[in-house]
């Protein structure tokens, strides 16, 4: 879609060259959503290609993912051969409902940002303990854990013209064991559930994060693999009959019910 409104598209060398945020700017980075509907409130692009942020770098702490990899660079990456938990990346980027199109230019960061119940590289970064790296306007960096970062359906902690800069997945996270099940309404649909649950090699450190289901993600820790009625009451104590998402790709009681059934899938598994 043209978007008729934008008089102006800045492509700075680096975020300070933007100047004083103002109402009318827009962050672009991959584009598919901006692109998608009429942006009637927005006159100028910010383009973050500019930037020229390396998509992924491998360190010490981890997977550093830039906001602007596009999605097709996630999912070629192989990285280490201990981190166990990568073909996690393929699986939920299969999950994710796109043309080749969106495949070749969505962005990670986007997809996140976007902060929708069943964002796919939401799920991901949030499953493997994803650590957000935001830049206000003014002051320093700070760091926000992914499951905190989305607050619900459409809803995140950014600032005004707070840009994410990375996500950086833990090198211990990575390095664990994973089970993910995903269920849709339809074929190839959005997800209705998308849950991946984690653990070490001994068993330690279980992980669980429930997402697309509920308006934002969960993570359900326990030092060691819960029994199925552990894991069932913690569950239910912290997610009651109206803390599901209900849509068109599910009732809250329908989510809730194959979220419980897919769950112990998992914890059978990494068990």
């Amino acid at each position: 879609m043209n978007l008729n409104t934008i008089t102006s598209v800045k492509r700075p060398a680096s975020v300070d060259d933007v100047g004083p945020w103002r109402d009318g700017y827009s962050w672009l980075a991959g584009g598919t959503w901006l692109f998608s509907e009429p942006q009637v409130a927005v006159d100028t692009l910010i383009d973050l290609d500019s930037l020229g942020w390396t998509p992924l770098a491998v360190t010490e702490a981890g997977l550093e993912i830039a906001a602007t990899c596009r999605i097709v660079d996630l999912h070629k990456f192989k990285g280490p051969a201990d981190w166990r938990a990568v073909p996690l990346f393929q699986n939920c980027i299969d999950a994710f409902l796109m043309s080749f199109k969106i495949w070749n230019a969505a962005t990670v960061g986007g997809n996140v940002c976007m902060s929708l119940p069943a964002g796919a590289m939401v799920s991901l970064t949030a499953a493997l303990e994803g650590v957000c790296t935001l830049w206000p306007r003014d002051g320093a960096p700070r760091q926000v854990p992914v499951v905190d970062f989305v607050t619900g359906n459409h809803q995140n902690v950014l600032q005004k013209g707070e840009l994410l800069r990375s996500v950086l997945l833990p090198a211990s996270a990575l390095k664990k064991r994973y089970a993910m099940r995903q269920v849709s309404l339809t074929h190839l649909g959005r997800s209705a559930a998308l849950i991946v649950g984690t653990v070490g090699d001994k068993g330690d450190d279980f992980l669980l994060t429930v997402t697309a289901a509920t308006p934002r993600p969960f993570h359900f820790r326990f030092a060691r693999v819960p029994s199925a009625a552990e894991l069932r009451q913690a569950i239910d104590d912290l997610l009651p009959a109206d803390a599901w998402f209900a849509d068109v790709h599910g009732s809250a009681p329908y989510k809730r019910h194959v979220t419980h059934y897919l769950v112990e899938q998992i914890r059978a598994e990494l068990a």
